[in-house]
C-alpha cells in the first residue's frame, strides 16, 4: 500500500514585507492580555481585608495563574503552529474578558483563584501564538526586531496593569471593579487587531506528535532553549516574587499601604525590563544573557538589604534590577529561538521557553509565601533571595560556557 504524501507544514501567509507599523500593532494583543496578568497585584490587600486570607494563600492565588498558563502552554503552541495564530488568540481574548468579569465581582478566594486560572490560560496562548504572530509579520529579515517588540510588549503590559489598578483604585469608585472594566475595553481593541492582523495559516494535516504535550523545540535547538531558560527562569521568578509579595513587603516592612505605590513599584520594575531591551538590542546574545543573570543577582542582594533595613529606596532598586534581569533573559532567550527555530515550530518553541521559566516562577514564590507565614517576612524573603541568586549565578555559568550562543 502506498502512503499518502505528507502535507507540507503550514506556511505563514503574511505579506512579503509587512509595513513596520503592523509589527508594532501586532504586539498590542500581547500587551493587552499582559495588562490583565498583573492588574490584580495592588488589589490583593483590599481582597485580603474583605475576604480574609494569609500571605501563603495570596501566593496560592497567584500560583493559580501559573497553573492555567502552563496548562495552556501544553496546547496553545502546538495548535497555533498547526492551525494558525488567530484561532488561538481570539478564544484567549474571550477568556481574558471572562476573567475580568469574575475579578470585578469576586467575593471569595475561589473566585479569585478561578479568575487567575483563566488569566493564566489567556496569557499562555498569547506568549506562544501572539508572540509568534509578531515574528511572522516581522518576516525573516527583521527577526531581531520581532523578538524585541514581542518581548517588550509582554513586559510593558505586565507593568501597566498594576499601575492602572493602583491609580484607578485610589482615585475612582469601585476600587476592585474599575480597572477590569477598563481592561475589557483594551481587550476589545486587541480583538479587532487580531481580526485584521495580516497573518494567516493554511491548516495542516494532523502534524507530528500529540496535540497536547509538553512543548519542545526541533531536534538541534535544545541547547538554545536551555541557555535561554537558564537566565529567563531566575529573572521571571524574581519578578513574580515582587508581584506576589511586594504589597506585603511595602505594608509590613516599609509602613505603606498605598495601592498607587505598590502599582508604581511593579510598573517601574517592568519599565526597566522594557527599557533595558531597547538599550541592549544591538549587543551579542551572550552578553545580553550574562547581563540578565548579573542583574538578577544584584537585585537579590538589594532585596535582602531592603528587608533588613526597611529601605524603600533599596526595595525600588531591587525591583528595577530584577526587572532588567527578566527583560534581558527574555530577550536573549527569544532571540536564540527566533534565529534558529523554523517558523512552523516557533509558537511551540516560545511555549517551551515559558514553561521553563514559569514553573519555578510559580513554585518558589508560593514556598516563600508560606515560609514567610512561619518565620516572618524578613526570613522568608532572605531565603528566597539566596536561592534565586544561586540559580542566577548558575545560569550565568551555563551561558558563559555555552557554545550555542554568540
Amino acid at each position: 500500500m502506498t502512503r499518502p504524501a505528507p502535507v507540507e507544514a503550514a506556511a505563514v501567509a503574511a505579506p512579503a514585507v509587512a509595513p513596520a507599523w503592523w509589527i508594532w500593532l501586532a504586539a498590542w494583543p500581547v500587551t493587552a492580555v499582559f495588562v490583565l496578568s498583573n492588574a490584580a497585584t495592588p488589589l490583593y490587600g483590599l481582597w485580603q481585608r474583605d475576604i480574609g486570607f494569609s500571605k501563603g494563600t495570596m501566593t496560592v492565588v497567584f500560583a493559580c495563574y501559573i497553573v492555567g498558563l502552563i496548562g495552556s502552554l501544553l496546547v496553545s503552541g502546538v495548535v497555533s503552529d498547526r492551525v494558525g495564530r488567530k484561532p488561538v488568540l481570539l478564544p484567549a481574548l474571550g477568556l481574558a474578558v471572562l476573567a475580568c468579569g469574575i475579578f470585578a465581582t469576586a467575593t471569595s478566594v475561589v473566585a479569585l483563584m478561578l479568575a487567575r486560572l483563566l488569566t493564566g490560560v489567556a496569557v499562555g496562548a498569547v506568549v506562544s501564538a501572539g508572540m509568534a504572530a509578531v515574528t511572522d509579520i516581522a518576516g525573516p529579515d527583521r527577526k531581531r526586531l520581532g523578538a524585541l517588540l514581542a518581548s517588550c510588549a509582554m513586559v510593558l503590559g505586565a507593568g501597566l496593569g498594576p499601575l492602572l489598578a493602583g491609580v484607578l483604585s485610589e482615585t475612582l469608585p469601585g476600587p476592585t471593579v474599575t480597572v477590569f472594566l477598563v481592561e475589557i475595553a483594551l481587550l476589545v481593541v486587541a480583538f479587532v487587531t487580531v481580526l485584521r492582523m495580516p497573518v494567516s495559516r493554511r491548516p495542516s494535516a494532523l502534524g507530528e506528535g500529540a496535540w497536547i504535550r509538553l512543548p519542545k523545540v526541533p531536534r538541534g535547538n535544545g541547547r538554545q532553549l536551555l541557555l535561554g531558560i537558564a537566565v529567563f527562569a531566575p529573572g521571571i521568578t524574581s519578578t513574580s516574587f515582587v508581584l506576589s509579595l511586594g504589597p506585603s513587603l511595602l505594608s509590613g516592612l516599609l509602613g505603606t499601604t498605598s495601592r498607587v505605590v505598590a502599582g508604581a513599584m511593579a510598573f517601574v520594575m517592568f519599565l526597566a525590563a522594557t527599557g533595558v531591551q531597547f538599550a541592549v538590542k544591538g549587543l551579542r546574545v551572550r552578553v545580553i544573557l550574562l547581563g540578565g543573570a548579573g542583574s538578577v543577582v544584584a537585585g537579590m542582594v538589594a532585596l535582602v538589604a531592603a528587608v533588613w533595613t526597611s529601605s524603600v529606596v533599596l526595595l525600588a532598586a531591587a525591583a528595577i534590577l530584577v526587572g532588567a534581569g527578566q527583560g534581558m533573559g527574555q530577550l536573549g532567550g527569544l532571540s536564540l529561538l527566533n534565529s534558529t527555530v523554523p517558523g512552523d515550530r516557533l509558537a511551540e518553541a516560545n511555549a517551551a521557553l515559558n514553561v521553563g521559566g514559569y514553573l519555578p516562577a510559580g513554585a518558589l514564590p508560593v514556598a516563600a509565601g508560606y515560609l514567610s507565614d512561619g518565620v516572618g517576612l524578613t526570613g522568608g524573603a532572605t531565603t528566597f533571595a539566596v536561592v534565586l541568586a544561586v540559580l542566577a549565578v548558575g545560569g550565568g555559568v551555563v551561558v558563559a560556557g555555552g557554545r550555542a550562543v554568540r
